[in-house]
C-alpha cells in the first residue's frame, strides 16, 4: 500500500528542517525503479556539495510530476505556499522583463524542490544579489551525431590549455549526457554579453586548434560528426544541468564534477543518483575550492577584439532572443542559399516571373 507522507530532517547552516515528501513511492525513473523519497534522500547525502555549487543564484526548476517519461515544465517564480527558507529573487530576462526567480540556500530547499518534483536544476552563472555579473564562465562541449563523450574529451583537455593561456582554472564536470562542461571562476565584473564574447574567443581559439574535432558552426546542417562549442549558454537566463543535478534520462545520470585526472578514464553513464553519493563521501567534491581564486575575463575580451579585427564577428543569437547588435541573419544556410537561387535570374522564381510575364503580354 502506497504511503501518504514521509518526513525527511535534513541539516543545513540553520539546523534541522523537517522537509515533508508526499507521495514518496511515486516512481520517477521506471527502468531502475527510483523513487520521489530516493530522490529526496539523494539531495540529502549530495546537499551540502550541491549547495557550493548551486546556491545563492538564480535557479529554474525541471519538474516532472509523473517521471521522467511524463510531462515536464520550468519552474522559475516561487510556488505558492513555499517554505520560508526558500527565497527569491528579481532578475532582469532578454526581454528586458524583469520577474522574481527562486533561490536555494541550504539542502532542504532542494530537498523542498524533489517534494515539488523536481529532477533537473538549472542555476545561473551569477549570484543572486549579483544577477547582471556572472562569476562564471561556462562552456558546453556538446558532441553532435557520429561523436560520443570519449570525443568530447581532447576537446576539453585542451580547453583547458587554451582557458590557462588566458589566465583562467578551468574545472569540469559530465553534463550528465553524452557532454562536457568546463567551468571557470571569474570575478563579477562583467555582464552577460561580454562574458558571452569571452566564450566565443575561447571557443575560436579551442576550434584553430581542432578545426577537424571542434567546431563553433550555430547551424547543425554545418557541424558534421564534431564537438560543438555551445558558446549561446553564456546568454543571460540560458542555464545548463547544475552540478549534482540528476538528469531525466532512463539510467537515472548526475552532472557530476570529476578531476582533471580522472576525465580520461571516467565513464559518465557510471555516475548516477544511485552512486555519486558514495563517490563523494570517498573523494570528496573536486569542485570544492572552485571560488577561492576567480579570474578575469580581459585576456578573452583582448582575443574577442582580435578577432573582430580580422573579420570574425557576432555569432547568431537563441532564436527568442531579440535581434542583437552586430548579430548575422537568423537563416539557416542551406534555406539562405536556395532563396538566393530562387531570386537569380535564371533561378526558379526567375523563370517563372518570367512566364508570368510573357502570359500577362
Amino acid at each position: 500500500m502506497a504511503r501518504d507522507a514521509v518526513v525527511l530532517t535534513v541539516d543545513g547552516p540553520h539546523g534541522e528542517r523537517a522537509v515533508r515528501i508526499s507521495s514518496p513511492d511515486r516512481v520517477l525513473w521506471p527502468r531502475l525503479g527510483i523513487t520521489k523519497l530516493d530522490l529526496a534522500r539523494y539531495l540529502v547525502n549530495v546537499g551540502q556539495a550541491f549547495v557550493a555549487a548551486n546556491g545563492d543564484r538564480p535557479i529554474s526548476l525541471q519538474r516532472f510530476p509523473q517521471g521522467i517519461e511524463g510531462e515536464q515544465f520550468f519552474s522559475k517564480n516561487p510556488p505558492r505556499g513555499a517554505p520560508e527558507y526558500v527565497r527569491s529573487v528579481v532578475v532582469r530576462y532578454p526581454s528586458a522583463r524583469a520577474h522574481p526567480q527562486l533561490v536555494i540556500d541550504e539542502p532542504a530547499g532542494a530537498v523542498w524542490a524533489a517534494q515539488m518534483n523536481t529532477i533537473v536544476f538549472h542555476p545561473w552563472p551569477s549570484r543572486a544579489e549579483r544577477s547582471d555579473d556572472p562569476d562564471e564562465l561556462r562552456i558546453d562541449l556538446d558532441p553532435q551525431p557520429g561523436t560520443e563523450f570519449e570525443h568530447a574529451v581532447p576537446a576539453a583537455i585542451e580547453l583547458r590549455a587554451v582557458l590557462a593561456e588566458a589566465g583562467l582554472t578551468a574545472f569540469l564536470k559530465t553534463s550528465g549526457n553524452r557532454g562536457i562542461h568546463v567551468f571557470a571562476p571569474i570575478e563579477p565584473s562583467h555582464e552577460f554579453l561580454d562574458v558571452r564574447h569571452a566564450v566565443i574567443a575561447a571557443a575560436r581559439e579551442l576550434e584553430r586548434r581542432m578545426p577537424d574535432r571542434v567546431t563553433t558552426a550555430w547551424w547543425k546542417e554545418e557541424r558534421g560528426a564534431r564537438v560543438f562549442v555551445d558558446f549561446n549558454q553564456a546568454n543571460r537566463d540560458r542555464t545548463i544541468a547544475g552540478a549534482y543535478s540528476p538528469r531525466a534520462l532512463p539510467h537515472a545520470p548526475v552532472s557530476c564534477p570529476l578531476e582533471w585526472d580522472e576525465l580520461e578514464s571516467t565513464d559518465p553513464r557510471e555516475h548516477t543518483v544511485l552512486t555519486v553519493p558514495e563517490r563523494l563521501r570517498a573523494t570528496g567534491d573536486p569542485w570544492a575550492r572552485m571560488h577561492e581564486r576567480p579570474g578575469r575575463i580581459d585576456v578573452l575580451l583582448r582575443w574577442w577584439e582580435r578577432d573582430l579585427a580580422d573579420g570574425l564577428g557576432e555569432l547568431p543569437f537563441p532564436p527568442d532572443y531579440p535581434k542583437m547588435p552586430g548579430e548575422p541573419p537568423r537563416v539557416q544556410p542551406s534555406r539562405a542559399l536556395s532563396t538566393a537561387e530562387r531570386a537569380r535570374p535564371g533561378g526558379r522564381e526567375g523563370w517563372a516571373g518570367q512566364a508570368s510575364t510573357r502570359s500577362r503580354s
